[in-house]
């Protein structure tokens, strides 16, 4: 019998494709298998579990000895693969009690330092060696710096080479605090407040006791930026209103976002400026009583402002955008026990996710303590619990971001009695 060597030669590859598919998920299963399905926190955690909640693995990314804090939802901490944070030498004392909003800028630790952590291989490297305490979330992913305040001056960091360059020093008169950096990495932004306003944040530490009297208070605040190159310092715009929440388009260089400050439910909150043409723009104006919107971030391509929107507080939940091109308004309803402090988006606006909220927070939901998936469905956002987050303590909150490749959604929690950075995954286990 003759023999058809070509065809065997074929089936030899195919069934040589098979097996190592096989081999591949057999280690996938393995390796899942090894993990251990487990309630989340209140006890110290594995290096990556289960969550028996809701079927999807979560693991912690900051594995060493301290505090570690990720930034702010609307601050990006990425810079290719590697994600920046900040870390501390020792835990703060009874964290779990505290009754002081938990930020990176007040972590009661020792020896504050920023940090990056290679996603795929989890290393961990120490950036800055800083002897006071620093301030500031504000990565430069083309010029591959960090940059940060320590009292009236600012530095950057190479992420790298980790040299760190004086970038500028503010006048005794103007004390401002940068927050941004612009879409092509020239301007810092930021804003100014007069020294009776710093007093009062000294004297009422609780956002429940300052939130009211600062926006009362009425006090100037201006928006300013500096350019890093020639250390120009531009004031943008001026207001006897608490102007916060500043951040820079991460496409348009021009263009900056902020915020009337205050309770939500008195302030045309969103609005925009151009940095050469300082007029402000307002992106939302409430429609009822007692509406609110605020939490505001840019779209990954500067298209977009999404917001959380309550019409009125309390009772509708949604999150809302506008198109910076054509004004067009869009809104995603959610039920209450989905509202979250924080919202975010990927990179094409595919999906959301939210770091939830416990019941003494705005929307009062019974059971909103969760790390939540969104994806708009129709008029509507249809929701997936990715962690359990009732053993969190809500002081902290957990400011969630999607990460690089959008399998994972990082965030912070203190579920374990200290502050880490978590990372769980969007596929299900």
């Amino acid at each position: 019998m003759e023999t058809n060597y070509k065809e065997f030669y074929l089936n030899f590859l195919k069934m040589k494709k098979l097996l190592t598919t096989c081999l591949l998920f057999i280690f996938a299963c393995t390796t899942l298998i090894g993990q251990e399905v487990m309630s989340t926190g209140g006890k110290p955690m594995p290096d990556s579990w289960i969550d028996s909640a809701t079927g999807h693995l979560v693991k912690r990314l900051t594995n060493r000895v301290g505090d570690n804090m990720s930034f702010y939802f609307h601050n990006n901490p990425f810079v290719g693969n590697e994600m920046i944070f900040y870390g501390t030498d020792q835990y703060p004392v009874n964290q779990q009690r505290a009754e002081v909003k938990q930020e990176t800028y007040n972590i009661n630790s020792k020896n504050k330092q920023l940090y990056k952590i290679d996603l795929s291989s989890k290393r961990i490297q120490q950036l800055t060696t800083q002897a006071l305490p620093m301030n500031g979330e504000i990565i430069g992913r083309k010029r591959q710096e960090i940059f940060y305040q320590i009292r009236d001056s600012i530095f950057s960091t190479h992420i790298e080479t980790k040299k760190t360059t004086l970038i500028y020093v503010f006048p005794p008169d103007f004390k401002g605090s940068i927050t941004c950096l612009n879409a092509d990495e020239k301007l810092l932004g930021g804003t100014w407040s007069d020294d009776s306003e710093k007093e009062l944040f000294k004297k009422y530490p609780n956002k429940s006791s300052y939130f009211d009297i600062i926006y009362e208070a009425h006090l100037p605040r201006t928006l300013f930026t500096i350019d890093i190159q020639t250390g120009q310092l531009n004031k943008i715009f001026t207001d006897s209103a608490w102007l916060n929440h500043v951040q820079f388009s991460p496409t348009d260089p021009k263009l900056m976002m902020f915020c009337h400050e205050g309770p939500w439910h008195k302030v045309d909150r969103i609005w925009t400026i151009d940095v050469e043409k300082r007029v402000p723009v307002k992106m939302h104006t409430r429609t009822m009583d007692m509406e609110i919107a605020g939490h505001e971030w840019f779209s990954k391509d500067g298209n977009m402002i999404w917001y959380d929107l309550q019409q009125p507080r309390s009772k509708s939940f949604f999150i809302a955008g506008v198109s910076l091109k054509t004004g067009e308004r869009i809104k995603y309803s959610l039920l209450r026990n989905e509202w979250s402090i924080h919202f975010n988006s990927n990179k094409d606006q595919s999906a959301f996710c939210g770091d939830g909220g416990d019941p003494g927070q705005v929307a009062r939901a019974s059971d909103g303590q969760w790390i939540y998936l969104f994806k708009p469905d129709g008029d509507k956002m249809k929701s997936e619990k990715l962690v359990e987050m009732k053993k969190h303590n809500y002081k902290l909150e957990p400011n969630v971001h999607f990460s690089p490749d959008n399998k994972w959604v990082i965030f912070r929690a203190n579920f374990e009695g200290s502050t880490q950075v978590y990372a769980v995954s969007i596929a299900k286990s």
